[in-house]
């Protein structure tokens, strides 16, 4: 153990928040996911990402505004706890392991798939097993070695979506052997919005899944060298981030192919350079796609870690999770953590083919409850500043507050309902209140036990 058995070291630089940010937007929900959006939304699926974009980038200024004020480890259950009480600070610091645990495995399950493009003979669980264990053995070394993981994988897929936007702006305006081909895929197969409105806003339910984890730049704040100039920067990218990576990236490939031709087994993004016959733009996507996935999976390992250690700092679960080996690593919740992702292996042995609708659901429901949190106790960190006199002291404030909290929390609940229509998100849907209960009872279990 360390001279303090309990302090994390500020091994994060600049480069490395930038890119845990980043990392965090781009894994298997835009290169997987999506092909479940464009079913619903075809070219619209532009739109989609926009809109869910703005309403995330709103929850995200309302985490920052809290996390460059109190810069802390395990920021939202922190504030939770601290401006609502003990147990929304409870809740939210479990529900948002609970929502990376869920992630992680809807990771690895996509881990399978990717390496089935290669070698179909696979079975996903045995490669799920195999980087399961790679990474939680380098989530074990340093916190530096999880910032250099996280900075090469991210460099990785960003070159790559920029790379892949590139070279569809050059088929979209001189093609091969000089058949461009133009913009008419937007609309010519039952034009933009083929499938109405309700499409559109169907399609905002996956696209919710894959701003999942964007709110990992608050969890690093106690780990960042210089928070106060290192989060208002990541937060405010986050935005053009997601208009060049999701919107560039989709925008581009809805004009190169038809929508209506996309399927959902494997990357929406391989499958269309490899139908297009470019077959070494869709190997290397796929390996692309594949870093992508490790990358979501290994922020998952790091920030599960981080938030038992935060959990039992606050005496929110047990002692032992607040155990921090000579390196600074909170070791036991990052095992503890990579243990339960195990699940995913089993799960992907017993129901091969199903189990990634399924996992994306119970997340979608976990990152509302954690957003709808953030978005709360935001109003609550608010109205506490106002009664001390120190809301002109906030540094990085929420653009229109409170009405951008309220726009969020409605956006939010619609998502909820939007869900209960679809079959293969409703079971979430009724997930949500025996999850709720479950941490109900283990919070009652805790005060009477203290």
């Amino acid at each position: 153990m360390s001279a303090n058995e309990h302090d994390m070291q500020r091994g994060l630089k600049n480069r490395h928040i930038q890119m845990i940010a980043l990392g965090g937007a781009i894994g298997t929900g835009l290169f997987y996911g999506s092909a479940e959006t464009i079913k619903l939304a075809g070219p619209a699926i532009t739109l989609s990402y926009l809109i869910g974009g703005l309403v995330i980038f709103f929850i995200m200024r309302m985490l920052g505004e809290m996390s460059v004020d109190e810069p802390v480890s395990g920021s939202f259950s922190h504030f939770a706890y601290k401006y609502w009480g003990e147990f929304p600070g409870f809740l939210s610091g479990w529900n948002y392991w609970f929502n990376y645990i869920v992630v992680s495995m809807a990771e690895l399950t996509a881990v399978g798939i990717y390496i089935n493009y290669w070698f179909p003979n696979v079975p996903h669980w045995a490669s799920a097993l195999v980087f399961l264990v790679i990474i939680t053995l380098a989530n074990l070394v340093n916190v530096k070695m999880y910032g250099e993981f996280e900075f090469w994988f991210a460099i990785i897929k960003v070159v790559a979506i920029l790379g892949m936007i590139i070279f569809g702006l050059f088929l979209i305006f001189s093609g091969i052997n000089g058949h461009a081909t133009g913009f008419s895929n937007l609309w010519v197969h039952g034009g933009f919005l083929p499938n109405g409105f309700k499409g559109l806003i169907l399609s905002l339910v996956v696209v919710m899944f894959s701003f999942g984890g964007i709110e990992l730049i608050g969890i690093t704040a106690g780990e960042a060298d210089n928070p106060k100039k290192t989060i208002p920067k990541a937060i405010n990218q986050v935005m053009w981030r997601i208009l060049i990576f999701y919107v560039g990236a989709l925008t581009v490939m809805m004009i190169i192919y038809p929508w209506n031709q996309v399927g959902v087994d494997g990357s929406p993004f391989v499958q269309i350079f490899s139908k297009m016959g470019i077959s070494a733009a869709a190997t290397i996507l796929n390996i692309v796609v594949l870093t992508a996935a490790l990358s979501v999976y290994n922020s998952g390992i790091y920030s599960n870690g981080r938030m038992l250690h935060s959990l039992a700092m606050q005496g929110n679960a047990p002692k032992i999770f607040g155990k921090i080996n000579k390196n600074g690593i909170p070791f036991v919740g990052v095992l503890a953590s990579s243990g339960i992702t195990l699940v995913a292996v089993i799960l992907n042995y017993l129901i091969p083919g199903k189990v990634f609708m399924y996992l994306i659901s119970v997340a979608i429901i976990a990152g509302i409850i954690n957003w709808t949190m953030i978005i709360i106790t935001n109003l609550k960190f608010r109205k506490s500043k106002t009664a001390q006199g120190e809301v002109d002291k906030i540094e990085f404030k929420t653009p229109l507050h409170p009405l951008t909290n309220y726009i969020s929390l409605a956006f939010l609940i619609m998502i909820v309902v939007l869900m209960t229509t679809m079959d293969s998100m409703k079971m979430a849907v009724y997930v949500l209140p025996v999850w709720l209960l479950i941490l109900w009872i283990g919070f009652k279990v805790k005060k009477s036990a203290h």
